[in-house]
């Protein structure tokens, strides 16, 4: 199996929303998100499936060196010689692989978060820099872009934080601020023992807010011109736009089922996504042209 192959299978057999954001890509730049999306399974993965920390630091470790071998020319995973080329072709920094493996390091020593302040870093390393790298990847023209990408990656990630309440909480894991749990007068308890209430469903439908801020306030920096190139992120803010609507719709009864879209859903949206894109883009150029 070749280093893309491997990628390619991490990818596919995650069910993410991710996977489908791709399939409307040119080869070379599918290729790149794939092995960067692969990358951050296998860092992720090693957080969620390693019970013991010491084991899951050592993997972390390991991964950091992997990360410079990969920029010396001497990866050995697979995922990392998948890497190789991208790093090379888009100028990817090593800084910011380091950066999403020092937020996977986060969770290794703490699992609660006192204010929003500390999530935001959180997210930023998380969620942030994949979506600046993702950027690098499908190419840009003006700075705000970069803007865009990292406040879309927030969004995204505080979008994964409503879905996923009841799952982290079975790991122990909160991060619903406290400060603002504390606000809402709910007992962190409450998610540890999957107990809805309706303090609960206010306090979800206010960090549901936050997330919409967020997706707006990246599309106000994302310029005309690089909406195309960077369809691939605008496939995911509408996927996960839509999670979020349905979550709220199902009253945020996250403690009692985890909501997901369908593969048809996801497909259709990243079809649809794709089209309007390329009708906004190709009138774009004809305004341009006449301009």
């Amino acid at each position: 199996m070749s280093p893309d192959q491997y990628c390619q299978q991490k990818a596919a057999r995650s069910g993410s929303s991710f996977y489908y954001s791709f399939l409307f890509l040119p080869l070379e730049q599918r290729r790149a998100i794939t092995a960067l999306y692969a990358f951050c399974r296998e860092v992720d993965d090693v957080v969620d499936e390693c019970s013991d920390k010491d084991v899951a630091h050592s993997k972390l470790d390991w991964w950091q060196k992997e990360i410079e071998q990969c920029f010396s020319g001497q990866p050995r995973h697979p995922v990392s010689r998948a890497l190789q080329q991208p790093v090379q072709t888009y100028n990817l920094p090593a800084e910011y692989f380091q950066e999403i493996i020092d937020g996977m390091k986060m969770d290794l020593k703490q699992n609660r978060y006192e204010t929003f302040s500390e999530l935001a870093l959180y997210c930023h390393r998380v969620a942030g820099i994949v979506g600046l790298l993702s950027a690098e990847i499908f190419g840009y023209r003006h700075r705000d872009t970069l803007k865009y990408a990292e406040e879309l990656g927030t969004a995204l990630q505080l979008t994964n934080i409503i879905r996923d309440v009841r799952e982290d909480a079975e790991r122990d894991r909160i991060y619903l601020p406290l400060d603002e749990l504390l606000e809402y007068r709910i007992n962190p308890h409450d998610l540890l023992n999957a107990r809805n209430t309706d303090k609960l469903h206010e306090m979800l439908e206010f960090q549901a807010q936050r997330a919409r801020r967020y997706y707006q306030r990246a599309l106000s920096h994302l310029p005309p011109t690089d909406r195309y190139a960077q369809r691939s992120g605008l496939i995911m803010a509408e996927i996960y736009r839509t999670l979020l609507d349905e979550m709220e719709t199902d009253e945020f009864r996250v403690l009692q089922q985890r909501l997901s879209l369908t593969p048809l859903r996801k497909l259709w949206i990243a079809w649809k996504t794709t089209a309007n894109e390329r009708r906004r883009h190709r009138k774009h150029l004809k305004n341009s042209a006449h301009a």
